[in-house]
């Protein structure tokens, strides 16, 4: 559970807030080998440890996450292979984690072969060197890496297919629009429709707070066959936080909010795909919700695959390289598809 009394407010507040007044990222020596402590989470709910289910989603299990090594930490996205062991994710002061998770059944227990490097520019330098930092969002298209990077409102690949975390970063091509979103509430997630299914080819990016004229979610459709814009229901004040495909093709949108009554909330929407084209607002009901009481913190990345037969999806926390926030990686069996 988050930390009882005042000191709640204050990690909330942070997780909200840290982003935007973050000092200067220092990018990783590396790659290098890192140790990753991992303290398992039996528990979702503080009120009843009993309870599993929570809307369409059961808790499989989770960690609590910490490292010697100071770099470690502002974990943003996550992407998993296809076994739900290996993973990649993206921090936001532009340096890789890329490691393998270990179960213990169905239950995270651990994470072994932690390695943290660099994400490197067209020139071979550290992205944040030049200033390209809040790296915030990952998809995949097999071995190609696409990278979200909030404060600069731009977007990468990286062949990691051939080069791993040496490979350098690509500029991709984005409507203008992308270029004028809010300072610090640009692209926060990125979803690539593989070409068998509909909008296949296309980088789907949501922004954080990238709100139109009726304030709405910005949304933008790069390449593929139907090209450009859409807007996701705002709900509530949430914000975008992450996104991920499922196998059956819809979108799942993972969403934030912070006031000074409530605190942190998270949540989850879900999205039909065929909702999605050019001009179209979309909308979809809420799958998962989690408040205080919960065993969360700055939820900011969401991955989906199989196991089992069962689809999993798994969270991740930025704690902003703050002592008062952790960093979680949470793991959940969607019950109902």
């Amino acid at each position: 559970m988050l930390r009882r009394g005042a000191t709640w407010l204050i990690v909330a507040l942070l997780a909200v807030l840290a982003p935007a007044v973050a000092q200067s990222p220092q990018p990783a020596d590396g790659p290098r080998r890192i140790e990753v402590r991992a303290q398992p989470i039996a528990a979702f709910d503080s009120r009843d440890p009993s309870v599993r289910r929570f809307g369409k989603l059961e808790f499989r299990g989770g960690l609590d996450l910490t490292s010697p090594d100071k770099a470690f930490g502002g974990l943003s996205a996550i992407h998993l292979a296809a076994d739900g062991r290996r993973f990649i994710a993206a921090t936001d002061r532009g340096n890789w984690l890329r490691g393998e998770l270990r179960y213990d059944g169905d239950k995270p227990a651990g994470i072994v072969n932690a390695e943290l490097a660099p994400m490197l520019g067209p020139d071979g330098r550290p992205l944040a060197r030049r200033g390209w930092y809040d790296t915030e969002a990952i998809a995949a298209d097999g071995g190609t890496l696409y990278v979200g990077i909030e404060r600069v409102n731009r977007i990468v690949r990286f062949n990691d297919g051939k080069y791993g975390v040496k490979a350098r970063a690509e500029t991709v091509k984005v409507p203008p629009a992308v270029g004028k979103l809010p300072n610090n509430k640009g692209i926060e997630g990125l979803v690539y429709v593989p070409r068998k299914q509909p909008l296949g080819g296309t980088l789907i990016a949501f922004a954080e707070r990238g709100l139109d004229a009726a304030g709405n979610h910005t949304a933008f459709l790069i390449g593929g066959p139907k090209p450009g814009s859409f807007t996701l229901k705002r709900r509530n004040d949430f914000d975008i936080s992450d996104a991920a495909l499922l196998p059956t093709g819809d979108l799942l949108v993972l969403e934030r909010r912070f006031t000074w009554l409530d605190g942190i909330a998270i949540r989850i929407r879900r999205i039909a795909l065929a909702q999605i084209k050019p001009d179209a607002l979309v909308d979809g009901p809420v799958i998962f919700s989690a408040e205080m009481v919960h065993y969360v913190d700055n939820m900011e990345g969401l991955a989906v695959h199989r196991s089992g037969g069962a689809t999993v999806l798994t969270l991740v926390s930025d704690d902003n390289f703050s002592a008062l926030q952790r960093t979680l990686l949470l793991q959940f069996t969607l019950v109902a598809e």
